[in-house]
């Protein structure tokens, strides 16, 4: 089984609400933000168009940060290609954040706050969670996994453009998608084999 996500590109209107679902979900602290959302646009007025790409951890099959990684913390599960830190064997040297291509990891050196009266009750809880001076990442809501739901992420969006499944089950949804709808992976030539791919808006 290798777990991963296809992303409509036709179907995403750029709302952030996947971006919203998982701060929500993992509260992490202000910098960090495993879900994003890029937007682009071109064209000169009025023929302008505009794009949103939304962006998360690829969960690479072969994953440069794993490799560089010199004591062990960035791993991928053997059985589903999740990518993951341990923080627990994390010394934060940020080799993997240099290793990761698609600019998926994080590092917090000091504790931020997004007002300046602190952390409501339930950020409190939650930034307990990320420790100062390591790398942390989306890991494809692994606790939502092993409570038999899907990432926040794609459980979140209103337009239905994330879908998750199974890559190495050829009749999933998501393989599905991918061979009947032009589907492609950010950079291949990299040879990373992201375990996210996308539908092109133009299809």
């Amino acid at each position: 089984m290798r777990l991963g996500m296809v992303i409509d590109l036709k179907r995403c209107i750029g709302c952030y609400g996947c971006q919203i679902a998982c701060k929500a979900e993992h509260g992490t602290r202000p910098g960090t933000t495993y879900a994003r959302v890029i937007k682009r646009e071109w064209g000169t007025f009025p023929n302008v168009k505009k794009l949103s790409i939304p962006v998360l951890c690829m969960h690479c099959k072969e994953p440069p940060c794993v490799e560089v990684c010199p004591t062990g913390a960035s791993q991928k599960r053997d059985q589903d290609g999740i990518v993951f830190v341990d923080g627990g064997m994390c010394v934060g040297c940020r080799a993997c954040v240099m290793g990761c291509p698609y600019g998926a990891r994080y590092f917090q050196d000091q504790d931020r706050d997004y007002f300046e009266v602190g952390p409501n009750a339930y950020e409190q809880q939650l930034y307990a969670g990320h420790e100062r001076g390591v790398v942390e990442k989306c890991d494809l809501c692994r606790s939502r996994l092993e409570r038999g739901e899907e990432p926040a992420c794609s459980a979140n969006c209103m337009c239905k453009a994330r879908i998750f499944g199974d890559l190495d089950d050829p009749n999933s949804e998501v393989s599905r998608l991918i061979a009947e709808e032009q589907g492609f992976q950010l950079n291949p030539e990299l040879g990373t084999d992201p375990s996210v791919y996308y539908l092109p808006p133009d299809r």
